[in-house]
This record gives structure tokens, sequence and C-alpha cells, in this order.
């Protein structure tokens, strides 16, 4: 039995054109021929495979008949991948860099879930594969995504009975001024969109914007429905009160970010908050509009650009205050400068002056910046979507509310109207809950 094995095993080594000396499989066999147990080959050598019938497809013997052929977790780098050269690691990851910068496809593409997955799967089809088609990703693979899309969201309509679910309309404008609302449904298990309506022939009525809820109601299923939140404008209140006489089992709430945009929007049109404001202004546009003193504080070790507020949001005016109370240093040292003089000529030049050597000003925008903090914080754990936010807003306003009363020492008559502005606010949201 011996030879015959050895024969076998010769023949093989001759036909692959392999000659090496002795066994290389290991020990001989003769020691276990009466045990049963079957040889196991080397990983190097060819195995010998059984045939069956006319098929000559190999079968998997004892363990390998629990293993597959390729990894099936396309993230771990397989061993040929790993004894890849750094040369060719690098050609690799410059051609994908290469696309990125050819289609001007943004950098946080690669933070995709589906970026490192495409890859796997790309390498795991071999050499000669070819990418989709112009045509193939605009019909037939769009298509196909739209039906694993509508897979996900009719898993979801399941969970809706269960575990009941919130309706969350959010109102905006594009760039042509039209008011659009997206309806979008939570749940435990997800948010799906259902659609988005132009609300700007009725967003003033109440009773349209309520047969428009009432809609979305029946499309969800009202008996799957318990909360929905929109808005805190006066209009989205009152559909909310006649969306809650109409069903009963569905309450209404304003949205906490948009409650926060408001005590933002209320305290900036504070007379002294709205006058340091403009102050502030008035030197950040004067430095963005002189090169050489921008060139001049760059040189500057420690220096970040000034930032510049968007018009149409509240929060972005406590922000760039922030950080021009954080550059206070460097434009004090601008405007002392012996290069500053040539714009001491023109009135606009002398009056940043006098704002950034002005103690008040800054002490103002301290104070500003320390009430507006906590507030900031609070509205980036609301407007985030890693988990719900719901549990902190309570305690978020209690902690504001605390913070402004210690930063002026529990005197009433300076922590008084910014309290009053924060409780209007926050308790029409208990209320309307």
């Amino acid at each position: 039995m011996e030879d015959s094995l050895n024969e076998n095993v010769k023949k093989a080594k001759e036909k692959k054109g392999i000659f090496e000396i002795g066994n290389p499989v290991g020990r001989s066999v003769a020691g276990f021929e009466d045990d049963d147990i079957e040889e196991i080959p080397h990983p190097k050598t060819k195995t010998q495979t059984n045939m069956s019938g006319n098929k000559g497809k190999r079968k998997a013997h004892g363990i390998e008949s629990y293993m597959t052929g390729k990894s099936l977790d396309r993230s771990q780098p397989s061993i040929k991948s790993c004894m890849q050269s750094k040369e060719r690691w690098h050609g690799t990851d410059m051609a994908i860099a290469l696309w990125f910068y050819d289609a001007c496809i943004p950098m946080n593409a690669c933070n995709s879930p589906y970026y490192q997955q495409a890859i796997g799967k790309i390498t795991s089809m071999g050499h000669g594969y070819q990418g989709p088609s112009y045509h193939a990703l605009r019909v037939t693979l769009l298509k196909d995504a739209k039906k694993q899309v509508e897979l996900i969201v009719d898993n979801l309509r399941s969970k809706w009975a269960e575990t009941g679910c919130t309706i969350m309309g959010d109102g905006w404008k594009d760039n042509r001024q039209r008011s659009l609302i997206n309806f979008l449904v939570y749940c435990p298990s997800g948010i799906s969109f259902i659609k988005s309506v132009d609300a700007s022939d009725f967003e003033s009525n109440a009773e349209y914007l309520c047969n428009l809820f009432s809609e979305i109601v029946e499309i969800v299923g009202s008996s799957n429905v318990v909360h929905m939140v929109t808005d805190n404008a006066s209009n989205y209140k009152a559909a909310g009160r006649l969306l809650s006489e109409k069903y009963p089992t569905i309450s209404w709430s304003p949205c906490a970010t948009h409650c926060l945009n408001l005590i933002m929007k209320d305290i900036g049109e504070m007379t002294h908050v709205k006058d340091v404001i403009t102050l502030a202004s008035r030197v950040t546009v004067y430095v963005h509009n002189r090169k050489w003193i921008l060139s001049w504080l760059r040189k500057r070790p420690g220096w970040r650009e000034i930032l510049r507020p968007a018009e149409t949001r509240f929060g972005t005016n406590f922000i760039a205050l922030k950080n021009l109370h954080d550059l206070k240093q460097h434009l004090e040292a601008l405007v002392t400068s012996s290069a500053y003089k040539r714009e001491l000529k023109n009135e606009k030049g002398k009056e940043v002056k006098q704002i950034v050597v002005d103690g008040k000003f800054w002490n103002n925008c301290l104070i500003i910046v320390r009430i507006m903090g906590p507030i900031m914080r609070l509205l980036r754990i609301c407007d985030s979507d890693e988990k719900p936010s719901l549990g902190y807003v309570y305690e978020g306003m209690w902690r504001v509310v605390n913070g402004i009363k210690e930063l002026f020492k529990n005197k009433k008559k300076f922590y008084g109207p910014y309290i009053d502005i924060i409780d209007r606010r926050s308790h029409a949201k208990a209320k309307n809950r």
C-alpha cells in the first residue's frame, strides 16, 4: 500500500515538474496503517481528489466541507495583498485618489459605509472586471437600488404598528424661495422618508396645514402614529392643535432645535447684544477687505481665519463672535503696529482701531459668548443624528438657566431678560407636549 501511494505521489510530481527528496508530506504513512486516520496533505502540495460520476469536481473532505473558498469578511486584508510591495500598494491608492480628484468627488465620500464594501467586491472579482457603464448607473442599477430601498421601507412599515411612530415635518426654503415641507417617519428601527410637499400657497393657513398633516397621518396609518413634530411657528402651532383635536391619540410638539434657534434669535435682537454683533461685524468686514492686513495677520503664529456669519443662521453670529474674541491679541497687535498707521487716514480705519482697543467691547463679547456657549452645545446635541436627544433637552435647559444665573452672580436685574426669553420659548414647548 505504501509503495502504491509513493508511486502516485511521484507521478503527480513529475506531471507538475516538482522533484523533491523525501516525503514532503511528513512522516511515512506506514506507521498509521492500522489507524482510521486520513492523511492531511501539505498546503503547498497538490492534494488527491475524489471524482464523483462524470463530473470532474472536487469533493471537500473533513474540515474543508465547513470552509468557503473565499473569506466573507472583505475588510480583512488577504495574505496576497499584505505581501505586495509598497510601490504597488501606493499605485493602487493613487489610482483611487486620481479618480476622486478627476470626478470632483468630495473627500468625505470615503467615510461612506459603502466605500470599503465596493472596494472589497471589486477585489473579489479578480482581473478583468469592468465597472458599470454610465447607462447602467443611471437606469438599471438605479432601479435595482430603488427596489432595495422599497424593501427597507416596507420592513420599517411592519414595525410601525408594533412600536408606534413619530411623523416629523421639516420646513425649509429652496433657492427659488419655495416653502417646502419634508415629511419623515421615525420609529426605533429607523427613519424613512414619506414625501415632500410644496406648501408655498397655503403655508400661512393653519386649516390647510392641518389637512396636509391629516393626509400624511392617513398614509402612515392613524393607529400607528403617536406623535408629530413640526416647526414652532404660530401657523404650525395652530395646525398642531387642530390635528390633536381630530386625532386624540396623537400629540403634537414643536422641534427642540427650532426652539433653540428662536431663543438665539430673540437674544440676538436684544439691543446691547445687537450692538456688540454690529461692532464685531465691522471689524470682520474691514479685515477681510484689506489684503495686506490678512497677509500681515497670517504671518503671526497661532493666527486663525476670522469667521464670517451666515445671514440666515442665528447661531453663526455667536460662533463668529467667539472666534473674534479668541483672536483678540492678534487684532490688538495689528492696530497698535506701525504698519497700521496708513489705515488711520480714513474714518473706517480709525473706527476699527477704537473698537479693538476698547476693553468694554471685549468684556461684552466674553459675556455673550459665555451665555450662548451652553445653548450652542445643547443645539449640537439636539441637531445630531447619532442618538435620541430628547432626554438631554430638559437637563440641558436647566444647565443653561443655572449657568446664566451664576455668570451674573444671581443678580436678577442682569440675568432676568435672558431667562425671560428662555422661559417663554421653553415653556411654550412644554405646554404643547
